[in-house]
């Protein structure tokens, strides 16, 4: 049997296989994805993505399709108390934030599933296969040979690939494939998760997110898009999980909120929130992205986030490997990199946990105590390093995401770098002879097919940047995130001739 050949085959054609697959179909790469469902779920999953988010769906071509099914969340998240005091604010922005969009997005996940799906329809080199499921994996020194199931047809085939990339969930084949062990980080509470459609004489109910931290019932509140509500309620000792998911125990959960006559429910599940990390995201030829190699409880939504900026990362890093001539070796930057920055965001989404989740009632008023000790806290949304890799100095800005700032006649940078690396820089002149001359030193055996965009900073946004950080030079990879900075040429060229040298 003659075996098929790509360059990436991608397991699971979720948010994050779907993106993965437009990042690597737009860039020219042959792809292959397989799927082992016959159909989008149809029902509600991630609803929360933010404005990092947002840009990689720019990059790929598809913000119009995503912004026209989602909510811009412009209220952030209120923490209130079992008194309706508000504790804590997670503050939102306005619809131009640093990233050049709102900061948070609520959506339906069967409707962004359907845009990514859409979007690969561009790509005459990217092959969707659903109803297959990979059965064998073989690794040689050269290349990756699957047996793929037609599930259809009970027919098994062969496929010869460069790389696979295992989109496919919590209960990932390939991770167990490639033996990848779990750090747990300490959290296992199963919350009822309790979707709503409001009926036309539903009640005025909040227009943001709203967590209730009251020690008798910790719940949490979403308004997610058009007529669409969640409830998650956290399950305490003595709950019966069957007895949970009832309908008339449903209502009467939620009956300060609204009545079965008011909405009809779509959906009703117990999860057990989890918090870990895989210990070993690549094997040779083998990758693990997104919830394969983490899982998060909800409180940040910061879940669905992690998993698009997997494949953000490892993409360009693919690209650079396949087409560009870069050394394989900057495959393993991309673990060293992702798992410390998704580890912040486990931690500290735990941490906020610990803030909803109080159920005895004197820490809960020492908890209120603290936080209304002045005003309500606003929490400030973190912006995590990456673990080191393809970044160089000291500066705490390296390995952090770029702005999206506007540029002259009002264009987002984004538009212009697409998916190439960036120098901003005033100075165009030394720009474009540093492009030359790192191409010249550095790039005769390795990089060689890597672009560069020179963005005029002068009289823009990106020039405030500049000067507030006392900088001349910055290096943006592919993802908007910061390889390198400085403030004379002679010093950037060092970082450059650092980065690109193999």
């Amino acid at each position: 049997m003659n075996a098929s050949s790509f360059d990436v085959a991608i397991v699971g054609l979720g948010p994050a296989g779907a993106t993965l697959a437009n990042l690597l179909g737009q860039a020219g790469i042959s792809v292959t994805v397989f799927e082992r469902e016959a159909q989008i779920y149809p029902l509600p999953r991630a609803i929360h993505f933010d404005g990092e988010v947002m840009r990689i769906f720019q990059s790929i071509g598809l913000r119009p399709q995503v912004q026209e099914i989602s909510r811009a969340g412009l209220k952030g998240m209120h923490f209130v108390n079992a008194q309706q005091e508000t504790l804590l604010i997670r503050g939102g922005t306005g619809l131009n934030g640093p990233h050049g969009c709102a900061n948070n997005y609520y959506f339906h996940q069967p409707e962004l599933e359907q845009v990514l799906r859409t979007g690969l329809t561009r790509f005459n080199k990217v092959s969707v296969s659903l109803e297959h499921e990979v059965t064998s994996i073989e690794t040689t020194g050269e290349h990756v040979n699957l047996t793929v199931l037609d599930k259809r047809l009970n027919i098994s085939k062969q496929i010869k690939t460069k790389y696979v990339i295992g989109c496919d969930g919590a209960r990932s084949f390939m991770r167990r494939h490639t033996d990848s062990g779990i750090i747990d980080l300490g959290l296992e509470q199963p919350w009822l998760v309790f979707d709503i459609l409001l009926n036309e004489n539903a009640p005025s109910l909040p227009d943001h997110t709203v967590q209730i931290c009251d020690p008798a019932r910790p719940m949490t509140f979403c308004n997610v898009t058009k007529n669409r509500r969640r409830f998650e309620i956290m399950l305490l000792p003595g709950d019966d999980p069957k007895g949970m998911t009832q309908e008339d125990e449903l209502w009467r959960l939620v009956d300060k909120w609204i009545k079965p006559n008011q909405a009809s429910i779509e959906r009703a599940a117990i999860y057990t929130f989890h918090s870990i990390i895989a210990n070993g995201w690549r094997k040779k030829r083998l990758l693990l992205a997104g919830d394969a190699c983490h899982q998060t409880p909800p409180f940040l939504g910061q879940g669905m986030c992690a998993c698009i900026r997997d494949v953000a990362n490892l993409s360009w890093k693919l690209i650079s490997v396949i087409q560009n001539k870069a050394s394989d070796s900057l495959l393993d930057t991309y673990e060293r990199e992702r798992s410390p920055h998704v580890k912040a965001f486990v931690e500290l989404a735990v941490k906020i946990g610990d803030i909803i989740q109080t159920t005895d009632p004197l820490l809960a008023k020492k908890r209120d105590e603290q936080l209304l000790s002045d005003q309500p806290t606003i929490f400030k949304f973190p912006t995590p390093q990456l673990g080191p890799g393809f970044w160089t100095g000291t500066s705490p800005l390296l390995g952090t995401i770029f702005p999206q700032p506007q540029l002259q006649n009002n264009q987002l940078m984004d538009s212009l770098v697409e998916s190439n690396f960036a120098i901003i820089t005033e100075n165009q002149h030394l720009a474009d002879s540093l492009k030359l001359d790192t191409m010249k030193l550095s790039f005769a055996k390795a990089w060689r097919a890597t672009k560069f965009v020179i963005i005029n900073a002068l009289n823009t946004e990106a020039s405030i940047w500049l000067k507030d950080q006392n900088s001349s030079f910055v290096l943006i990879r592919p993802d908007r995130y910061i390889a390198a900075i400085a403030g004379s040429i002679d010093a950037f060229s060092q970082d450059l001739l650092k980065l690109f040298s193999e």
